[in-house]
């Protein structure tokens, strides 16, 4: 950026100069870390001249520390850069008049400017070096502010705690036009997934972890704990047992939102098979009243009732088995955490049975552990290559009655036993056992799906369910229940 021309900003600068100002010292701090001093001085008297603090365009000053000082700002920064809808973007339009409305809008742009400058720099511009457990805490606190900008909630694009219950970006901005990010937005998520993770492997997460005050200032995420499981067999004393809390933080606040999911997922079907139970609480009035309306006395002025009727209230409760094969390899970390907290809550439901199988190269058995997805996860190895042939070994002999069992297998299907793989698995759904092959059950739904299984399984019509992990929440709440 050195010897570029700064936007003209002497005299009495317009709107559009005012915020060309505030994006161009964005790239500017983006892309060379030398401070151009034009570019400085003038987004420092618009920032001024708009009624924002000085604070803004301190580049070591978090968003939390700024909202801390000028709390008015947090109600701004929330969905400041949320897609509109087309209903708002109408209103807007039927109420714009030319002249006022117009300047104003412009205003509030150079405003947005300023707010939005702020984020992208902190979240984008991520500190060189050995990062410490404060900066990293600082980082996710600002890429929270980030998600909220965007009308999501905090952790939800990487894949956290709270992506499991948004229903997508809402909110608005602070005034004037805001871009439509719609599809912008499921791409950022991963890209602050991969940031998170280049911060915490440049942490000496070791040394971080033996000092109880360092590793109280870390924030679970999915980055932290992929690297806490992937080290935890070098871990001993102090630094184990904060590496353990951090886990299991972890665990109960993802366990918390998917309870929650399968919970709203809809119920088992009446069984109309079994004859309703005839107490009170049960007697359906209404179609009593209507099927004895013949017994009406109109001289009487009475109703005679000689047949009553009861709801159904009992819920088809036949025994079905739940086999969970996920594969552990490096690429499918968020995947494995993810669906061993969701088998030990199916593995809460009555009538479940659930068995859970890990594999890369070899294959465990987890089921023993399948309840404690804490306890599950410390068994785990991450690793490099996958055989899913080692799992299908354990898998296979634990299908006793194919008509009440289904078996979820989540991997991203690059294995070096291909046709043998997919032949036994086409075996399973033809034996008339469900099959469910998962790309991924992230918050962020990216994944990459052998092209070739893809295919196969489309084919077989058991298409690859690859998204957000309510998509398999919902899939097995119907065949459970």
């Amino acid at each position: 950026m050195t010897g570029q021309q700064s936007p003209e900003v002497t005299g009495e600068p317009s709107h559009d100069n005012r915020r060309q100002v505030m994006y161009w010292r964005l790239l500017a701090r983006l892309f060379d870390h030398e401070e151009q001093a034009a570019l400085e001085s003038a987004s420092l008297a618009v920032v001024e001249d708009i009624g924002l603090p000085a604070k803004l365009l301190d580049p070591q000053a978090s968003v939390d520390s700024v909202v801390q000082r000028h709390p008015e700002l947090a109600a701004e920064f929330g969905g400041l850069m949320a897609p509109e809808t087309e209903t708002e973007t109408e209103t807007e339009t039927e109420t714009e008049t030319d002249g006022d409305a117009d300047a104003r809008d412009r205003a509030a742009e150079v405003r947005r400017a300023a707010l939005v400058s702020k984020v992208l720099l902190n979240v984008f511009h991520s500190p060189p070096g050995t990062v410490t457990a404060g900066q990293l805490s600082r980082w996710q606190s600002d890429a929270g502010w980030l998600e909220r900008a965007l009308g999501c909630k905090p952790g939800e694009l990487r894949g956290g705690r709270a992506g499991g219950t948004g229903a997508g970006p809402t909110g608005s901005g602070g005034g004037g036009r805001t871009p439509d990010l719609s599809r912008l937005i499921p791409e950022i998520g991963p890209e602050l997934g991969s940031i998170e993770a280049g911060l915490v492997k440049r942490m000496r997460l070791r040394e971080v972890l033996a000092d109880p005050h360092l590793a109280g200032q870390l924030t679970p995420s999915m980055s932290l704990i992929e690297q806490l499981l992937r080290d935890k067999d070098n871990l001993s004393g102090v630094a184990l047992a904060n590496a353990k809390a951090l886990i299991r933080r972890f665990v109960d606040e993802v366990a918390e939102v998917l309870r929650t999911q399968v919970e709203k997922s809809a119920v088992g079907a009446l069984d109309r098979s079994v004859p309703p139970k005839r107490v009170f609480r049960n007697l359906d009035l209404d179609r009593t009243i209507w099927k004895n309306l013949t017994n009406w006395s109109p001289e009487e002025e009475r109703l005679y009732v000689d047949r009553l009727f009861y709801r159904h209230t009992a819920r088809r409760t036949t025994p079905q088995r739940l086999i969970v094969v996920v594969d552990q390899s490096g690429s499918m970390v968020d995947s494995m955490v993810n669906c061993t907290i969701l088998a030990s809550i199916f593995a809460g439901l009555p009538k479940v049975d659930v068995h859970l199988i890990a594999y890369d190269t070899q294959a465990l058995d987890l089921t023993p552990w399948v309840h404690d997805p804490f306890e599950t996860l410390l068994r785990t190895n991450l690793g490099g290559g996958t055989d899913g042939t080692a799992a299908m070994a354990l898998a296979q002999p634990k299908i006793a009655e194919p008509r009440n069992t289904v078996v979820v297998w989540i991997s991203d299907f690059y294995e070096w036993q291909t046709e043998p793989l997919f032949e036994s698995m086409a075996a399973i759904h033809r034996s008339g056992a469900k099959f469910i092959p998962v790309g991924s059950v992230t918050s962020s739904g990216r994944a990459s799906v052998n092209p070739w299984f893809r295919e196969r399984f489309k084919d077989q019509g058991t298409p690859v369910l690859s998204g957000h992990i309510r998509k398999l929440v919902h899939e097995l709440k119907t065949f459970l229940t």
